[in-house]
């Protein structure tokens, strides 16, 4: 892409009430703006980061047994009265009446839905289990919106739902998601931490918050810091196998959010040395909650000795359009974001010092060409702007690498590469640049 062609409309200051760093680089850089409280538009460099975190859900859904699909936004309100949910809800819930006088409502969630997909299909042991996933926009009219797309109204999400003829049979599909939610943090570059969550009036234990670790998290958290350098199970394993023994491994150290945390626990069981208290931010829920919908909304199956019982389900969330604010908060400077490769809207931002210098320009297309032969996606600064304000904004909008070209290095045979992330500059012939950036 062209800068001169693109829509970046990038900021000098953030708005006075952006009050965390992701929400503010996130207006200053162009990747949204707010059009009401808690609703923002995606703008062109936001949208292409939301479109590559939600995919990179969508392929570790997919690798873990998921199948995905799509439900409306829109939803009636008698399938949440039939769960009791339609009056509980509270405010956060957007109520609507159509023409018809029909009670309507904006999805906050949709286990409302599912089951009753479910329930339309599905009648026998034989048709368990079932995992079906989407990735759709929600809203909950928060009181209080705050913090940009860490704590919107409107706001995107993958969830996915589980179906199975018991507890047991539950357990493996929770395990699925929980082995899928660590290597999909991991390839956003991000270090999540499952933390025990509450489970309310359902009890048991199967119930994990994923927590990305950022100094400028919105929360406490306390666990052990062998959690946090365990890394990811990774793309081979087997989510057909036992999962059990991963799980075990990472729920056996203490790990909790402030809610949770017992502190007598924690200085018992976490060595003095290995005792990690941070800030945190959440960016993924499991929950297995048994028979909750399918008692009350009907979503039976028989089971092998004839009778109908309840299928068992859980839930597993992860806040897609939270994940861009969640990633920013833990990589950027005092000059702007640092994108993980995975999810950068661009992958080299090509910086043209001249672009009035016929030599300059063709060396620069020349590059451009060669990095989007090579899938490299790279975005040509040829704008008239002054070298200064180029820069800040490559910083700002925090592409992984800046190939920067200028009339006097090509005199020299050089131009210029930088890495993002460690400020590494290295002055190369221009054909080495593009080898290396292309073969990277």
């Amino acid at each position: 892409m062209r800068l001169s062609r693109y829509f970046i409309p990038v900021l000098k200051e953030a708005p006075s009430d952006a009050q965390i760093v992701s929400h503010q680089l996130m207006l200053r850089a162009g990747l949204i703006r707010q059009e009401a409280a808690g609703i923002y538009a995606w703008l062109p460099l936001g949208h292409r980061v939301l479109r590559k975190i939600e995919q990179i859900v969508r392929e570790e859904q997919d690798r873990a047994g998921a199948v995905e699909m799509l439900m409306p936004t829109i939803q009636l309100a008698d399938l949440w009265r039939e769960s009791g949910r339609y009056e509980d809800y509270g405010q956060e819930m957007l109520r609507i009446v159509d023409r018809h006088e029909r009670d309507l409502l904006y999805g906050p969630t949709n286990e409302e839905m599912i089951t009753e997909i479910f329930r339309a299909y599905c009648k026998s042991y034989k048709d368990v289990p079932k995992l079906l996933y989407h990735i759709q926009w929600k809203f909950r009219d928060e009181r209080r919106p705050r913090f940009g797309v860490m704590r919107g109204r409107e706001f995107l999400m993958k969830d996915a739902y589980s179906f199975d003829i018991d507890e047991d049979a539950a357990r493996k599909a929770y395990n699925r998601m929980f082995v899928a939610y660590l290597n999909t943090f991991a390839r956003m570059g991000l270090k999540s931490v499952p933390m025990r969550a509450d489970t309310g009036p359902i009890g048991g234990d199967l119930s994990h918050e994923f927590i990305v670790l950022a100094e400028t998290g919105e929360s406490e958290v306390f666990c052990h810091q062998d959690l946090v350098e365990m890394g990811a199970p990774g793309a081979d394993v087997d989510f057909d196998g036992d999962l059990q023994p991963l799980v075990d491994e990472r729920t056996a150290l203490y790990a909790a959010t402030e809610e949770m945390h017992e502190a007598d626990r924690f200085a018992a069981e976490v060595p003095e040395d290995k005792r990690l208290s941070a800030r945190g931010i959440e960016v993924g829920h499991i929950f297995y909650f048994g028979t909750k919908y399918s008692e009350p909304m009907k979503a039976l199956v028989t089971h092998p000795d004839g009778k109908e019982r309840p299928v068992h389900m859980g839930s597993y969330g992860v806040g897609v359009s939270r994940l861009m604010g969640a990633i920013i908060e833990a990589s950027h400077d005092e000059n702007g974001i640092i994108w993980p490769e995975s999810v950068a809207p661009f992958g080299v931002g090509i910086i043209n010092m001249r672009s009035d210098d016929a030599d300059t320009s063709a060396a620069c297309d020349k590059a451009y060409e060669a990095l989007t032969k090579a899938g490299k996606e790279p975005l040509l600064d040829d704008t008239g702007e002054r070298a200064g304000a180029k820069f800040a904004t490559m910083d700002l909008i925090g592409l992984p690498y800046q190939l920067v070209i200028g009339p006097r290095g090509l005199k020299e045979g050089k131009v210029e590469l930088k890495v993002r992330r460690t400020g590494e500059k290295l002055e190369l012939p221009l054909d080495e640049a593009i080898k290396r950036l292309a073969e990277g």
